[in-house]
């Protein structure tokens, strides 16, 4: 059976567990000074295949990939065939056939991913697909998260911002009620879904309160290019509302920690001074980024 990498949900606690500590096993390696690249994926070529901008996903991967010893192929998809009308299958059928071993998809429709990986004979990863989910987005938030604290359990999250066009809300969710965390969401009515609720998330709308409870603060970007008019009437008025600032740092408990899945949004989102306060893990998860990749690859591949 192929082993895709498609969404957290319905993930077990024990394989996060497992990726968890294959990902920490790799942050080592990374960050020890280990002669890089490694044999675990030698003879192996990994393709990419990114329909919406990326930085830090798309560098990750493939960073992640040639540490373990495999290729990369990256399509750029504004000068290939796509331009001429050739469909997302056909292209990834193009790259199977070139002898690519798997195949890591972006894109801006929901679902996309998941309809590769029922047409195509190799693992498909996703790396993002409208806003449905970012599952490797989710694990380097949890591997951040356990790094910090000795349990997850019982750990408190709170995401603040654009909800509704979040696919890092949505893995996240599952992921970190798989492994016990409880998890709040707060933001402007217009971006925050009542269906979060029922799918395990606590909405809340004193955002100070939830700041004085919570064991993470994960910042949401304000997605503009996903939105329809009206739902938002200022960056100026989020940023007063929502936005983290030096108020509301002095708010948080002492060891609490921000995230944010980036690009980040200073001066909306959070300040500047609340980036680069201690509090802040927005580097962290950069890095860490690169340790689950290499864990996902590893999984997929071998």
């Amino acid at each position: 059976m192929i082993n895709h990498f498609l969404s957290t949900y319905q993930m077990s606690q024990q394989e996060i567990h497992d990726l968890l500590n294959a990902a920490q096993h790799y942050h080592g390696i990374n960050n020890g000074g280990t002669l890089l690249p490694l044999d675990t994926l030698r003879g192996k070529m990994v393709g990419l295949l990114f329909f919406e901008p990326s930085t830090r996903t798309k560098s990750s991967f493939e960073r992640a990939a040639k540490n373990l010893g495999a290729e990369v192929v990256e399509l750029q998809t504004a000068s290939s065939s796509l331009v001429k009308g050739e469909s997302v299958l056909d292209t990834a059928r193009t790259l199977q056939a070139m002898g690519i071993s798997a195949l890591v998809v972006r894109h801006a429709s929901s679902g996309i991913p998941e309809f590769l990986a029922q047409k195509l004979d190799i693992p498909v990863i996703n790396a993002g697909d409208g806003w449905h989910q970012h599952p490797t987005q989710a694990m380097l938030d949890l591997l951040t998260i356990r790094q910090e604290y000795d349990t997850l359990a019982g750990r408190k999250v709170l995401f603040v911002g654009d909800i509704r066009h979040s696919r890092v809300a949505r893995s996240n969710l599952f992921a970190m009620q798989a492994m016990g965390l409880k998890v709040q969401m707060a933001g402007p009515p217009t971006l925050v879904p009542p269906e979060m609720s029922a799918l395990g998330a606590e909405l809340v709308a004193d955002v100070d309160l939830a700041l004085a409870e919570a064991d993470v603060v994960y910042l949401l970007r304000i997605q503009w290019e996903r939105q329809q008019g009206g739902l938002l009437p200022s960056l100026a008025e989020y940023a007063d509302y929502y936005g983290i600032n030096n108020r509301r740092l002095e708010l948080m408990k002492k060891e609490a920690i921000i995230m944010h899945p980036g690009p980040v949004n200073v001066g909306v989102e959070l300040s500047a001074a609340a980036y680069d306060s201690p509090r802040s893990r927005i580097i962290k998860q950069i890095n860490n980024g690169v340790a689950v990749r290499m864990a996902v690859l590893d999984r997929v591949l071998t």
